[in-house]
């Protein structure tokens, strides 16, 4: 078991490291040719330009001005000054929103912190039951509920704390969930115009032999709905975006070739290059010519999967985007059933464009069920194998334990560097290695899921992780770590002592957690500003492919926020400094370590780095909400057990109440502000609208519209052909007889997208 010795060496690594990323990201950031690494987003809004560009060669890629080496700290201070409104503006609610998860955990844990220190330390420490039991422990478990003996009524001090912490965790819930919804709909009444504050997603639209997709969605919405302007019904176009895709990659093949045989300075020498697997085998071929060849293959056979996309019928899919004159009509459309079987014309907000993942649209709607049960079976069984990892990390992590099976290795483990590195240091870097490819796997299980936009899938992809870390990181973790720490005593006690000696053994996993939380929470997040990947990709490309500055651009990468990743890890650290506020409260400072630096640097990485995807208004916030209010019932709910198995029988029942307060707390915010994040208010939507005629009364709303949901192949290629398409794809309203006798005039839909009729009367049967 790690000792206060383990815990230091731990801590003086990982603290030199955070210190090593800082001071060198604070130097390479300004150097004149990191500069598109350190502040892509100032390039891609067209407000900076590079520094490199002129002046002398050695100046355009090494700083020489020394007082800037001086200051070179100052972009802590410089990531605080930007106020929220502005933050907002300038990155989006998303963005500013998730800054204040953060802000969130040291509103929460300041005041816990202080007090359980104040408090519950001194009750822990002033006793000597660990001394006296046979339990393998250290100096840091006697700070925690474990050094309490059994029946002690000193335990009421730790159920009134209980009771403290949950009243004051509420109280900023409460207050920052109402902060967040006012925020969200402050933003959508004041942000700028978008496709998707007009627009709906229509599915499951039924098929009729005598109309195609395109006329059918435009006489329902004509007919139920006033105010129908147009639609773009959706396509299936995965596999010509999988042809673009290959394209763009041969291409720069393509240019990475001649820029070699450029500098080459020996003309006659043209690169070569193997037509096998992955470059590695097959025949030897002039790269160039092979390159070029390719390209060419590839640009006839998008040509003519772009003409069967658009005039092939099968390649429509029974979805539309649906677009009103009105916010206030499309919300009409969103939030109500459209027909009497609830499983036909289905509706719901559409994403914004940039939203959109185009991929999914091609799935039937009727194999979304089928494809999440799939899901969710490989999900378990993910999660159950995970845990042998976890087990093995928790090996490293009871030394103790495991010499006491294999004596062999004591000679080497006692020596005191390695054996403090092993126990302080080893076991949080492990688990974090194991971690690494989860997010993807994660994501990808999100997409064969059918979600149909980037936000749906990275809030899937959350909500999956979240719960990947309380069974393997959390749970797991205890009960493994338990097994290992108290071997000797589970094999020579009886049945019914095992649950005393677990209640004594879970507190004392805080130390494991403690180098977990120095690990990813504070290496890690000084390691993120760093960006050492980007840094090395972008030159890679710098040298190699960019000929251009629009190439120079497009090397770049961004990133965003990873709300997918991001936000689970916050949740964990909720989770723990709840847990174990009460039992083991020397955990909480490290973690208000975590939650004071991650706010600094993400602060200023969405000023200065991240290009957001998507804004989707907060959407996430009442998923953050429910997982903190779930970490706090469980919080309660191990305490309670805790306790009863410490005999605190006459203290522990009164901590039953505090789990039904906590769920009917979240009721009531559930039903107050949760609402703000999944419907649209139609007297916001009016007011918007009003306000938007008296200001546009001239506004063109259809040709603004008519372009937004056209799927993005489409956008890419030559103008002739985005023309040709537009043409089809956008035909002005001209009333020509249906094949329907019961329908007398529609305007005539194009065959891909259907057309738009903002102003058509039908007649009335007679």
């Amino acid at each position: 078991m790690a000792t206060l010795g383990d815990i230091g060496l731990a801590a003086a690594i990982n603290i030199i490291s955070a210190f090593v990323f800082l001071v060198a990201f604070a130097i390479l950031r300004l150097q004149p040719f990191n500069d598109r690494v350190y502040f892509p987003k100032w390039y891609l809004k067209g407000l900076r330009s590079s520094p490199s560009q002129s002046g002398a060669f050695v100046k355009r890629i090494v700083n020489l001005d020394w007082r800037s080496y001086v200051r070179f700290l100052n972009w802590m201070p410089e990531a605080l000054k930007m106020p929220e409104p502005e933050l907002i503006d300038h990155a989006g609610l998303d963005s500013a929103v998730y800054l204040r998860i953060y802000l969130l955990g040291l509103k929460i844990f300041v005041p816990i912190t202080l007090l359980s220190w104040a408090v519950l330390v001194p009750v822990n420490w002033t006793n000597s039951t660990l001394k006296d039991s046979n339990l393998t422990y250290s100096d840091i478990d006697k700070l925690s509920i474990s050094n309490i003996p059994q029946g002690s009524p000193r335990f009421w001090t730790h159920i009134v704390m209980a009771y403290a912490f949950t009243f004051w965790t509420c109280y900023v819930l409460h207050k920052e969930y109402a902060k967040v919804a006012d925020m969200r709909l402050h933003f959508m009444a004041s942000e700028k115009r978008r496709p998707d504050q007009f627009t709906v997603l229509v599915r499951n639209v039924p098929p009729d032999p005598d109309e195609s997709y395109s006329e059918s969605v435009e006489h329902f919405f004509l007919v139920n709905h006033q105010d129908y302007l147009t639609n773009q019904v959706v396509c299936n176009a995965n596999k010509l975006a999988k042809l673009l895709k290959q394209k763009a990659s041969k291409q720069n093949w393509l240019d990475y070739y001649q820029l070699k045989y450029s500098r080459g300075g020996d003309m006659s020498k043209r690169p070569m290059m193997k037509t096998g697997c992955l470059g590695l085998c097959g025949n030897r071929v002039d790269a160039i010519d092979h390159q070029t060849a390719e390209i060419e293959r590839l640009s006839k056979e998008i040509a003519e999967e772009k003409e069967r996309v658009k005039n092939d019928p099968k390649s429509l899919m029974p979805a539309a985007f649906v677009s009103f004159k009105s916010r206030w009509s499309a919300a009409v459309a969103a939030q109500t059933q459209q027909s009497r079987n609830p499983t036909l014309w289905l509706t719901e907000w559409a994403p914004e464009p940039r939203d959109v993942y185009w991929d999914n649209l091609a799935i039937p709607y009727v194999s979304l069920t089928v494809r999440r049960l799939i899901m969710a079976v490989a999900f378990f069984f993910l999660t159950f194998f995970f845990m042998i990892p976890v087990a093995s990390v928790q090996g490293l992590a009871n030394i103790e334990g495991i010499e006491k099976r294999a004596k062999f290795l004591k000679p080497i483990i006692e020596i005191p560097f390695i054996k403090a590195f092993i126990q302080g240091f080893l076991p949080g870097l492990a688990l974090k290695i194991f971690l690494i490819v989860l997010p993807s796997i994660l994501m990808l299980m999100s997409k064969f899921e059918g979600f149909l936009s980037l936000s749906s899938l990275e809030r899937r992809a959350a909500s999956r992780y979240y719960i990947f870390n309380f069974v393997n990181v959390f749970f797991a973790s205890i009960i493994a770590g338990a097994a290992f720490e108290q071997l000797n005593t589970f094999i020579h006690s009886s049945a019914d002592s095992i649950p005393k000696t677990i209640g004594s053994a879970i507190p004392m996993k805080a130390t494991f957690f403690i180098t977990y939380i120095m690990v990813d929470g504070w290496s890690g997040t000084a390691g993120e500003i760093l960006r050492l990947k980007p840094l090395v990709i972008f030159h890679l490309k710098n040298f190699f492919l960019v000929k251009t500055e629009k190439d120079r651009e497009e090397a770049m990468d961004a990133g965003s926020i990873g709300f997918n990743t991001g936000e689970p890890q916050i949740q964990l650290y909720f989770l723990l400094g709840l847990v174990y506020a009460v039992v083991t409260p020397i955990l909480i400072p490290f973690i208000l370590v975590f939650f004071g630096l991650a706010f600094v640097v993400y602060r200023h990485q969405i000023i200065n780095v991240y290009n957001q995807e998507y804004e989707s208004a907060a959407a996430f916030w009442p998923a953050v909400h429910g997982r903190i209010i779930f970490a706090l019932v469980f919080s309660q709910i191990s305490t309670l057990g805790l306790l009863s198995t410490k005999h605190a029988a006459t203290s522990a029942p009164f901590l039953i109440a505090l789990p039904v307060l906590t769920i009917s707390f979240h009721l009531f915010c559930k039903g107050r502000y949760e609402p703000a994040f999944t419907k649209y208010p139609l007297q916001e939507a009016k007011m918007k609208d009003t306000l938007e005629r008296a200001r546009e009364p001239t506004l063109n709303l259809k040709a603004y519209l008519q372009d937004a949901y056209v799927h993005p192949v489409f956008k890419e290629g030559d103008d002739d052909e985005d023309d040709e398409m537009s043409e089809k794809m956008e035909m002005d309203s001209i009333l020509v007889p249906t094949k329907r006798q019961s329908r007398r005039n529609t305007p005539a839909p194009s065959k891909v997208s259907g057309g738009s009729s903002p102003d058509v009367i039908l007649e009335k049967e007679p």
